[in-house]
């Protein structure tokens, strides 16, 4: 079970969750995601919207992998090489997300990432069925 809990004690959140309690299930932790392709290609080079899409496109193959989907990720954590870009990045998750009860997020500029042309990677905990 997954409950999504906004304490009215802090700030109301946007587009994140700030407490999610899980229990029952199995614990997953994907690595930061990248926008290479199953090739190993980059996809969207200087284009975060289009780095975003492929980050979440092995995001969803990463779940499927450990037997879940988008609706058990309870937390993602952003690193991004211009948060100004993060409306971008956003738009792209929710697309795959319940926009309704979203995971914890956090999101990070970082200098760099471990390839220059990288400019988002996106990481993610699940608790998918036992």
């Amino acid at each position: 079970m997954i409950e999504h809990i906004n304490p009215e004690t802090i700030a109301a959140p946007r587009g994140y969750t700030h407490v999610v309690r899980a229990t029952g299930g199995k614990l997953v932790f994907i690595s930061g995601q990248v926008a290479m392709d199953a090739e190993g290609n980059l996809v969207g080079e200087g284009d975060v919207g289009a780095q975003t899409e492929q980050v979440f496109e092995n995001l969803k193959a990463a779940l499927a992998s450990a037997g879940g989907d988008f609706s058990h990720v309870v937390k993602f954590g952003f690193f991004m090489t211009d948060i100004e870009q993060a409306g971008a990045a956003r738009e792209v998750r929710d697309r795959y997300v319940d926009t309704a009860n979203p995971p914890a997020s956090t999101a990070v500029e970082v200098s760099r990432l471990v390839r220059p042309e990288f400019l988002v990677e996106v990481d993610a905990i699940a608790v998918v069925p036992e």
